[in-house]
């Protein structure tokens, strides 16, 4: 714990030094809501509601996934500059190493989702369950950034250069869009929406919507009627197979 709050300090007060990258990255996901609310919504039709209201929870749900492109690049810059090298040198836990890390990701994640709910809430956006359903849908937000955390950190130990994870930035993107953050899988060719309705991404922004009482499109199927179980277990099953593997690549560093 003690070395867990110490790395954690580190990359907070590297945050300090360098607050306009810092800035940037919360305020993407802003424009994401702006350009596809305003720009392409008027194309949207959504049933029983708002683009918009079905558009805030997806873009929560996206922004977690934009943790795991950041932990990759943040994992390769360290490696590059030493960085990694030095801590290893040193009487750490390794498991403290990448905790502290993925702690002060969380902490960024909890930041950035509450600017995207002010942004929604300033725009006609509505959370209509109630205080206590918005904050279990913060709480599947974050579970699944925590998870997502994981993916990156051992994509980032694997690729070992900032160079090389260009690549994880560039695939974000395709995994973000097949799935139902911006549009229901319903409306893809079949095999293309079975692979969204699969997507972790969809049972988290599904489930949001449902907690936050907000609209989405009617579907049949287990995975729409099941949508919070899935948001709990996707992020639970990405942990339980990346966590171990990152902890043994960063002990595997070196050898």
């Amino acid at each position: 714990m003690r070395d867990t709050t110490a790395l954690t300090g580190r990359i907070l007060r590297h945050w300090r030094q360098r607050p306009v990258s810092v800035l940037l990255g919360l305020l993407f996901p802003v424009l994401m809501v702006l350009m596809f609310g305003y720009l392409f919504g008027g194309a949207m039709a959504v049933p029983d509601g708002r683009y918009l209201d079905f558009l805030v929870p997806g873009m929560l749900a996206m922004a977690m996934l934009f943790g795991l492109e950041a932990m990759a690049v943040a994992v390769t810059t360290d490696a590059a500059r030493g960085v990694t090298e030095r801590i290893r040198a040193m009487p750490v836990s390794a498991a403290a190493v990448l905790a502290g890390r993925c702690v002060a990701d969380l902490l960024n994640a909890v930041l950035g989702i509450a600017v995207v709910v002010v942004t929604g809430l300033l725009v006609g956006w509505t959370a209509n369950r109630g205080f206590p359903a918005a904050l279990a849908a913060v709480g599947l937000l974050v579970w699944l950034r925590f998870a997502f955390t994981w993916v990156g950190t051992y994509l980032g130990l694997l690729l070992k250069t900032p160079e090389s994870a260009v690549a994880v930035q560039v695939l974000v993107w395709p995994v973000g869009f097949l799935s139902g953050a911006f549009v229901s899988p319903s409306t893809m060719p079949g095999w293309l929406g079975a692979l969204s309705t699969a997507n972790p991404l969809s049972a988290t922004a599904s489930a949001i919507r449902e907690l936050f009482g907000n609209p989405g499109w009617n579907a049949d199927g287990w995975a729409a009627g099941h949508a919070v179980l899935l948001a709990v277990l996707w992020p639970a099953v990405l942990t339980a197979i990346f966590l171990p593997l990152a902890v043994r690549q960063y002990r595997a560093l070196g050898r």
